[in-house]
């Protein structure tokens, strides 16, 4: 196609120069120094294009060799250019690959190449790039020391360039990262701290301030974290939900009195408290705390949801109870009831039940959920040895030796064997 367009040029050219030329009879004379020439007009003109076509081309040709050295100056910088980002897309790949040492190798060359050309140093994002890929190598190759040089000096290089500085903080976070995953607490959570606060609310770092928090035994500041991952969608909402409830129990079992569990369950957000799991927990410990009236308030509003919660949580709701009776009121009466007949069906839900109507001295009632209970192999075993004592007891204040000790004897059986060394 580009062969017919430049012969329909041609063709047009020399119809024109045919046309406006074939009947030029003009003549040019030119005169120097006593001498005349008379040329026709159309061989001067050819000749003056000839000579301004032979000046351009003289020009460029001086321009050319005078420009020669630059222009083999930009193609070595150019070649060693291409040499450095093939070197850190080999160490990039590697490193992808878990081929560390190789990754940081490469990288090494890559950074070798840039310093041996002054046309490439400028670029310190390239270099700074290149030694975050050689830190993450060598922080998978447990070498540790060369690791926090080469992070160091990419910190330092992410600082010197112009464009937005998402090497540097990739850098702090790749630290933080290194720091976590070497447990070494305080320095992690004083890189995290150092971090800028559009920084700190990404989810890679409040990934790792979660994990920071749970290395430093703070569960509370660990909740408050994976509430803001949940928010941002950082989980499944199946595993944010199982995050935050072991959180919250973890945060529970730090109080060690009765203060410190107040301020603690204050601490908890709506949905927390209101998690069955949770709220056993925490009105176990309370009740372990030497505070049962109390525990016994956390899980009132639970027990009228029993029936639409599930296994687990009625189990746990239930077992929480079972250490909180001591004390029981009288209002509680009324809530035992409706659950007795549900109770037969859920061990864990009769023994509680149970040991709540032994409290009032509702001896008759108390003794089938109680048996129902220790006959129940489903329950575990500790819980089991519960209802046995709890039998056994009612047995004695009944005066009915023979079944007590059947009771006490059963009970005994339920206990782990410690047997001796031979």
């Amino acid at each position: 196609m580009r062969t017919i367009v430049w012969l329909l040029i041609l063709s047009v050219a020399a119809v024109v120069a045919a046309t406006s030329l074939g009947a030029n009879d003009g003549l040019v004379s030119i005169y120097w120094l006593g001498w005349r020439t008379d040329l026709s007009l159309n061989f001067f003109l050819f000749t003056l294009v000839v000579i301004s076509l032979g000046v351009y081309s003289l020009v460029r040709g001086l321009d050319s060799l005078l420009g020669l050295p630059e222009r083999a100056r930009r193609w070595r910088t150019s070649q060693r250019d291409r040499g450095a980002q093939a070197a850190l897309r080999e160490a990039l790949s590697m490193y992808l690959a878990g081929r560390y040492s190789r990754a940081n190798k490469a990288a090494q060359r890559a950074v070798g190449i840039q310093s041996d050309s002054p046309d490439l140093a400028p670029d310190t994002e390239f270099a700074a790039l290149a030694h975050l890929l050689s830190a993450g190598s060598l922080h998978r190759l447990q070498d540790r020391k060369q690791r926090d040089e080469h992070l160091q000096r990419a910190l330092d290089l992410s600082r010197l360039t112009r464009k937005p500085r998402a090497v540097e903080e990739g850098a702090r976070l790749m630290a933080a990262e290194f720091a976590v995953e070497d447990q070494d607490v305080a320095r992690a959570q004083r890189t995290l701290a150092e971090l800028p606060a559009g920084v700190a609310r990404r989810t890679q770092a409040l990934r790792l301030r979660l994990s920071a928090s749970r290395l430093a035994r703070q569960p509370l500041e660990g909740l408050r974290t994976a509430r803001l991952l949940a928010k941002h969608q950082g989980f499944t909402p199946v595993a944010a939900e199982g995050l935050i409830r072991s959180l919250a129990s973890e945060a529970l079992s730090t109080a060690r009195d009765t203060d410190q569990l107040r301020q603690v369950w204050l601490s908890l957000d709506g949905a927390e408290r209101q998690d069955p799991l949770v709220v056993a927990r925490a009105a176990t410990r309370m009740a372990r705390l030497g505070a049962p009236a109390e525990a016994r308030a956390w899980l009132a509003p639970l027990w009228e949801r029993l029936p639409q919660m599930g296994s687990e949580a009625v189990d746990s709701v239930a077992l929480a109870l079972a250490e909180a009776t001591d004390g029981l009121e009288t209002d509680w009466l009324a809530r035992l009831d409706r659950t007795q007949q549900t109770a037969l069906r859920a061990p864990a839900l009769a023994l509680a039940t149970g040991l709540a109507l032994c409290e009032r001295q509702l001896w008759g009632k108390a003794r089938t959920l109680l048996m129902s209970a220790a006959s129940d192999r489903d329950l575990h075993a500790d819980r089991r040895r519960q209802a046995y004592v709890a039998l056994a007891r009612l047995a004695e204040q009944e005066q009915k030796i023979d079944e007590a000790q059947r009771f006490w004897r059963e009970a005994a059986l339920m206990s782990p064997l410690v047997l001796p060394k031979k």
